[in-house]
């Protein structure tokens, strides 16, 4: 097991998608406050209130895992929210791109919980429109992960540990 202090630093829920169009018309408005400062997770279902929750097509990606690290590396100033990016949670601290098809644990005071990650979430063209022009380029490979929640359990902003075990490598769910 090998365990990593890192940082909550964004959690979002949105019922909507709002990267859906062509981009240089702009991302659609969302229709109720997407950043959280705690989220409900359900084993393989995602997070309670999002739009890919218990959705069948996505039932082994539900949950996006960004490492903002990937936002810092683009240099951009002022540096870009990192809800931007429109992924469920990122962390600091962490390269989470290099835990595809591998099961790690988030815990953030309220116990672990784990996720196996299946594959990454590649950045889309809209990263150009609402993060930076070159950011679709710049993000590619450090896109995040897709996952599946393992376990049930809540997520808080702020300090958390994340643990890896090189045992544990993609289970399956029913």
């Amino acid at each position: 097991m090998s365990r990593h202090e890192v940082e909550i630093v964004a959690l979002l829920v949105s019922p909507t998608h709002a990267f859906e169009g062509r981009p240089q018309d702009g991302p659609r408005p969302d229709p109720v406050p997407v950043e959280r400062e705690r989220v409900e997770v359900r084993a393989g279902l995602g997070l309670v209130g999002d739009r890919y929750f218990n959705h069948r097509a996505h039932r082994n990606a539900a949950v996006t895992v960004f490492a903002a690290e990937s936002l810092d590396a683009l240099r951009l100033d002022p540096r870009p929210d990192p809800h931007v990016v429109r992924r469920n949670i990122v962390l600091r601290g962490f390269p989470v791109d290099d835990l595809v098809k591998q099961v790690f644990s988030l815990d953030s005071g309220d116990g672990p919980v784990r996720f196996q990650a299946h594959r990454p979430a590649h950045p889309c063209a809209w990263m150009d429109v609402v993060v930076a022009p070159g950011a679709f380029r710049g993000l590619r490979g450090h896109g995040g992960l897709r996952c599946v929640p393992l376990d049930d359990g809540v997520l808080r902003l702020g300090p958390a540990v994340l643990e890896t075990s090189p045992a544990e490598h993609v289970l399956t769910m029913p």
